[in-house]
């Protein structure tokens, strides 16, 4: 599959890590970071403080590719601060595959200034104008039956009909009674109308007062005495 045509297009490049590191430190920890090489561009990740031997960077960079030139350098250095820094390996990044396939999650073999393997990186690569594959033609699905079309089904109404003998809403309404209808307890028919007395009320003739009573009193009781007077005389009487 053809690859031409990449100048000016371009590539993402991701450092997700390194693993299996040659370590340069004796004491300490190392403190590892990554460098990009593509013609006279130049990309460097942060530094991962005692990432040791298996450091992680998860870092993007871009590149503007040129034509002809479809490999780049990757280097991974121990960061020192008094000394300079140490050199840990190096490796080749091939482009083939990225170009042709539009992605390539590979890790990639370092070697040490001897030659000797001191590791790998791990790179995610996108290139969004690669070559398309042709679409292969699968093979037609066999033609699905035609849906059953049998008897329908009675359609069975949601309510039920109505009596033949009548309609509804009814046309008519029975006419309200005339007479209010009595209580339970009342008798039937009710009792005849009862005149007033007449106004004002008689009342019953007056007395007169005193009353009248016969005169001369009668005679006195022969056992009746009249009163004395109060209060009574001495007793016995004073003699004259």
């Amino acid at each position: 599959m053809s690859i031409s045509g990449i100048q000016g297009q371009l590539l993402e490049v991701t450092v997700v890590g390194c693993s299996k590191l040659k370590d340069t430190e004796w004491i300490s920890r190392q403190d590892p970071y990554v460098c990009l090489e593509y013609a006279s561009n130049k990309f460097r990740t942060r530094t991962c403080t005692d990432g040791g031997k298996n450091p992680t960077f998860q870092e993007k960079f871009v590149f503007t590719l040129i034509e002809g030139l479809r490999e780049f350098s990757v280097v991974v250095w121990n960061s020192n601060t008094l000394t300079f820094d140490d050199f840990i390996g190096t490796g080749k990044i091939q482009l083939q595959k990225v170009l042709s396939q539009g992605y390539d999650d590979s890790a990639w073999p370092l070697q040490d200034k001897r030659g000797r393997h001191a590791g790998e990186v791990r790179l995610i690569m996108h290139y969004s104008n690669a070559s398309k594959p042709a679409t292969s033609h699968a093979p037609s699905a066999a033609p699905s039956a035609p849906p059953y079309a049998g008897t329908p089904a009675p359609q069975v109404p949601l309510y039920s009909a109505p009596p033949p003998g009548g309609s509804y809403p009814p046309t008519s309404y029975p006419p309200p009674p005339l007479y209010p209808s009595y209580a339970p307890n009342a008798g039937y028919p009710p009792s005849p109308y009862h005149q007033p007395p007449a106004y004002p009320p008689t009342y019953p003739p007056t007395s007169s007062y005193p009353p009248h009573s016969a005169y001369p009193p009668p005679p006195h009781d022969p056992y009746y005495y009249p009163p004395s007077s109060y209060p009574p005389p001495p007793y016995p009487p004073p003699p004259f």
